[in-house]
């Protein structure tokens, strides 16, 4: 069996209307699918107009879950927000979520933003896409083309193909490591690495960020519990 990072991938990415994903939205996203590294990767796009939101929504969900029962990896940069916005909207516009969509199929997802932050301990600060790509490796113009390397990307199609060369590029970097490792394994402990960190996070910051929880959950956040 080859290795996951140099096989059949694929990257979701959105441009939103803020960072709260209770209440902010979706405003276009992009589902981009390589076949190996060797391959160009394919695009899909959905514009998310404010008369029709839901059946784009509900197009862009089955697209995921067809992907998904197809066993391709799904690589999402900081996955617990476009995820969580994602299942936020449908059930917003057409009272089903992102699990129910997805029918006997569950996501295996690949997190360039996780999986950075446990394999490199050298690295601090605040950790974007430009920051990222600098550290393993990713050329600037390879990821700020179009998906055929000509015509500029719109912003949702360039983040999820920067997501995808930087999960691709993170395999080869700490390929002793995570060789050993499927993609499914890998979500496993990516979740486990992710809510480590949020405990601690939490834990820290506690004292100084009353009202502002760190979500343990990784890739998608639970539901909020409306109080009475």
């Amino acid at each position: 069996m080859g290795l996951w990072y140099e096989g059949p991938l694929a990257a979701f990415a959105t441009v939103t209307t803020g960072v709260d994903t209770e209440r902010d939205r979706i405003a276009s996203a992009a589902l981009l699918v390589q076949p190996g590294t060797d391959r160009p990767p394919h695009v899909r796009r959905w514009h998310v107009g404010p008369g029709v939101p839901g059946p784009v929504i509900e197009e862009l969900a089955r697209a995921l879950a067809d992907h998904a029962e197809a066993g391709i990896p799904l690589v999402v940069m900081n996955a617990p927000f476009g995820l969580t916005l994602l299942d936020r909207e449908l059930t917003r516009h057409r009272d089903v979520t992102l699990t129910g969509c997805l029918r006997r199929s569950s996501l295996c997802v690949l997190d360039p933003l996780v999986l950075a932050r446990h394999l490199d301990r050298d690295l601090e600060g605040r950790l974007t896409p430009d920051v990222l790509c600098a550290r393993y490796g990713v050329p600037a113009g390879e990821r700020a083309g179009g998906v055929d390397g000509t015509v500029p990307a719109a912003a949702d199609a360039a983040a999820a193909l920067t997501a995808l060369l930087l999960v691709r590029a993170l395999g080869r970097h700490f390929a002793p490591r995570l060789s050993r490792y499927s993609a499914a394994e890998l979500h496993a402990l990516q979740a486990v690495w992710y809510a480590a960190r949020a405990r601690g996070l939490s834990s820290w910051c506690a004292p100084v960020a009353s009202g502002h929880p760190v979500h343990p959950a990784w890739p998608l956040r639970s539901r909020l519990r409306r109080g009475g």
